[in-house]
């Protein structure tokens, strides 16, 4: 018999961008927008109860498939969704993700945060940070390109 085990984690990651919170919120809710920055899906469907579904492998690997279902959706405010993450045929974690959107004087600060549960050792809060980190600096770059 396997051990089995669960770990529960959070985090969250501020960032600020260059323009008004309405282009922020349509680089997440439009699906030619988040095309720009965000993996290819094999399913794009952006309202309560809609999904969104990327899968992949690295080299040599298994494919991962994450499946994110919009459970809230305020425009311009906050997108809630649950996403699952499968590495092959077992899921290896599930997740309560926020994005909020507030207006500044110089833009958006978009605040991301993730609570995790993790299973069986097989997936961890340091990938999820990494790979958040990553589509965060590519919003950053999609929205504010270097002139």
């Amino acid at each position: 018999m396997s051990i089995r085990s669960i770990h529960h984690d959070t985090f969250s990651m501020e960032r600020h961008y260059n323009v008004p919170v309405a282009r922020a919120y349509v680089a997440w809710s439009d699906s030619a927008m988040k095309a720009k920055w965000f993996p290819k899906w094999e399913e794009f469907d952006f309202r309560i109860g809609g999904r969104e579904v990327v899968s992949g492998a690295p080299p040599e690997g298994p494919i991962y498939t994450s499946v994110a279902t919009y459970q809230d959706i305020v425009p311009e405010s906050r997108i809630v969704y649950t996403l699952t993450l499968d590495m092959g045929e077992t899921r290896i974690s599930v997740s309560v993700i926020t994005v909020e959107f507030e207006s500044e004087e110089s833009g958006t600060r978009l605040v991301y945060t993730e609570q995790c549960a993790f299973f069986d050792g097989l997936d961890s809060i340091e990938d999820h940070m990494m790979g958040a980190n990553d589509f965060l600096d590519k919003l950053r770059a999609e929205l504010n390109p270097a002139k």
